[in-house]
């Protein structure tokens, strides 16, 4: 895989110093010498650590990093340059935690792993939970997947090849596998008992699944309850059996939603036969939707992964790809103009207006698409509803055009010629209606087509309302007699 040695003697291991896991809080973390008031490394305390290492002085470099939590180092190790991270992460030893690990960038995750050997990724993947070792090798190639899980103990090679069988972005792919289910015969009692004496539990769970000798879930039981509640009463007296479910194939974006819809801290997931396979957590939802969020806004842009670690090349062909077709549809807006092109020589001024009547009608596109993608993504917009979103964008884009039209008419009117004022007045109505139509339509279209509409929805958008926008403001201005 790379390098033939580890990070450190004894391989990579937890460190004893407080984890988010344990509870340290924000404010026990650093000085005011290392973080700025936006809370991100300050720039004279990296360079410290930088000159540290070309130095070569590990005591130093450990000095400067031990007070730090593990989330910061990882933006530290993101802040070096790609050859720098495997010698930074050496001269550090043991603060190289799993802790920091889990938290590193996706592509710098990946560099490193891809640089260790394979027993050095898997002593790291055995100390991380399921859903955590799982994205710590998913990315890798198919054969240092293989040489990684062949280092690995049969329980924890199985757990993890049973994630990676899911497909990608699922409840399956992501759940967690360490839960607490226990029989609904049970009573309160015997429950806290079974807890205290269990020594190999997850670290961290909100509540306890109870289950039928089938293994479904048939209820629930915060730990807020069980401590409350006398020892002698049954389970089945306290439990909540009204539970939110997730099907393990259910994707991460719908999973997000039921969590944000119902409330939920944890729930159980549940395979093609309904039995208890692992849960969903709320730590694991605000990550995804923090990733679905700027996914969403990035494909719009056609940006691909817009991740700044993510290698040129790869940055290169996700961005390529949506400009050829901007070309393309680039060019129908150009034929359109070229329909026209002795009405533009004859008359100067429609040279000049036609970018301001492109112009808004785009933003005012991007304005309707940004809402038709959201509301999609968040199920406010669906089969059910589409007619009443179309309506209302086309009432707010119509009372945005006789606005822009006002104000663009007038101007034009007092520079140029009144006539002309009238023709782009109407022009820009036509258009901007035009956009809120489009905006809403192409994502639902997209939708409708099992394609994600954030994928190249501005592309064609933007074509609609560049080429609607110059055919309206030159067919007008050739119908109306302006041009000679």
């Amino acid at each position: 895989m790379g390098m033939d040695e580890r990070l450190d003697d004894d391989g990579l291991k937890p460190t004893g110093r407080p984890s988010e896991e344990d509870g340290a809080r924000p404010d026990d973390r650093v000085d005011d010498e290392r973080l700025d008031e936006e809370n991100t490394l300050k720039a004279d305390y990296v360079r410290s650590v930088k000159g540290a290492l070309e130095a070569g002085d590990k005591t130093a470099i450990h000095e400067l990093v031990e007070p730090l939590h593990p989330a910061d180092i990882a933006d530290l190790v993101e802040l070096f340059d790609r050859d720098e991270r495997i010698e930074f992460a050496e001269a550090i030893g043991d603060l190289m935690s799993t802790d920091v690990i889990a938290k590193l960038n996706d592509f710098v995750r990946e560099d490193m792993m891809e640089a260790l050997p394979a027993d050095a990724v898997a002593a790291i993947a055995e100390q991380l939970e399921t859903d955590d070792a799982v994205q710590l090798i998913e990315d890798l190639d198919a054969a240092d997947q293989q040489a990684i899980l062949a280092e690995l103990d049969e329980e924890d090679r199985a757990a993890i090849e049973s994630a990676l069988a899911y497909p990608d972005e699922t409840a399956g792919r992501l759940m967690n596998r360490d839960f607490v289910a226990v029989p609904e015969h049970m009573k309160v009692g015997d429950l806290i008992d079974f807890l205290r004496g269990q020594g190999d539990l997850s670290n961290e769970f909100w509540e306890v699944f109870v289950v039928d000798h089938k293994h479904h879930p048939v209820g629930t039981c915060a730990l807020s309850w069980i401590l409350r509640t006398p020892r002698n009463i049954a389970l089945s007296d306290v439990m909540k059996r009204d539970q939110t479910l997730i099907p393990v194939g259910l994707d991460q974006e719908e999973v997000a939603l039921m969590f944000q819809k119902y409330g939920l801290i944890s729930a159980a997931v549940v395979d093609e036969s309904g039995r208890l396979v692992g849960q969903m957590t709320v730590d694991d939802i605000v990550d995804i939707i923090s990733e679905e969020a700027g996914e969403d806004a990035l494909l719009m842009s056609g940006a691909g992964e817009g991740d700044i670690n993510e290698p040129i090349r790869d940055a290169y062909g996700s961005r390529i790809r949506w400009l050829i077709a901007n070309l393309g549809t680039a060019l129908v807006a150009s034929l359109i103009i070229a329909l026209f092109d002795d009405a533009i020589e004859k008359l100067v001024a429609l040279a000049i207006l036609m970018p301001i009547v492109a112009s808004i009608g785009g933003n005012a596109g991007t304005q309707t698409m940004a809402v038709a993608v959201r509301a999609i993504a968040t199920n406010q917009l669906t089969r059910a509803n589409t007619q009443r979103i179309l309506w209302r964008e086309m009432r707010v884009a119509l009372l945005n055009g006789i606005t822009i039209a006002v104000l663009i008419g007038l101007a034009t009117g007092a520079i140029f010629t009144p006539m002309l004022g009238g023709v782009i007045a109407l022009a820009m109505v036509i258009n901007v209606v035009t956009a809120g139509l489009a905006g809403v339509l192409v994502p639902v279209l997209f939708d409708r087509l099992k394609q994600d509409p954030a994928v190249a929805s501005s592309v064609f958008v933007t074509m609609i309302t560049d080429s609607m926008g110059f055919f309206a403001f030159l067919g007008l201005a050739v119908a109306s007699g302006l041009v000679p």
